[in-house]
């Protein structure tokens, strides 16, 4: 079947989360969120959260199982603490809750990463996976890096992913 067919008839209307991770910036400061927010509005999708957390592993746990279950987004785009300093605990906080891993997404977005920005790309840890019936993904904070994540990669395949969950 070629993409073209198997992309047919998918979700165009998707609920979004947006949860940023970090320390140091609240809702009013948080430039990527509002970014991606505006972003996943105009490609014709609901925003139906957008919270930032601390850099805690039980604070970003406990915030990414409440919005799964009590606000039941299609997708939780998560945006911070993907890096290797020792306060980027994203990864270490919802891994563990993934059902299924996107293995492709880290590897992905470092390729584009490294073509923007060279061999710094190494630092990011980005990943994606399912909690539940939930797509998850997690990016740098950065401005750029949302940017590249969800214009390359998040947003073309998202109706497609989301046919693939709600079989």
């Amino acid at each position: 079947m070629s993409t073209l067919l198997h992309k047919k008839n998918v979700p165009n209307h998707i609920k979004i989360a947006i949860i940023s991770v970090s320390t140091t910036r609240n809702l009013s400061q948080d430039e990527s969120g509002a970014w991606i927010k505006k972003q996943a509005k105009k490609e014709g999708h609901e925003v139906v959260i957008h919270q930032t957390v601390t850099d805690d592993i039980a604070a970003i746990r406990e915030l990414t199982r409440h919005v799964t279950e009590k606000i039941c987004p299609d997708v939780i785009i998560m945006s911070g603490g993907t890096g290797i300093s020792p306060k980027d605990v994203t990864i270490e906080a919802v891994k563990p809750l993934f059902a299924k891993e996107l293995t492709a997404f880290g590897p992905l977005f470092s390729q584009l990463s490294f073509e923007e920005i060279d061999s710094a790309a190494i630092l990011s840890r980005a990943t994606a996976g399912i909690i539940e019936k939930t797509l998850l993904f997690c990016m740098p904070g950065s401005i750029k890096a949302c940017k590249l994540a969800c214009n390359a990669l998040i947003f073309p395949e998202l109706g497609h992913l989301m046919k693939h969950i709600k079989e």
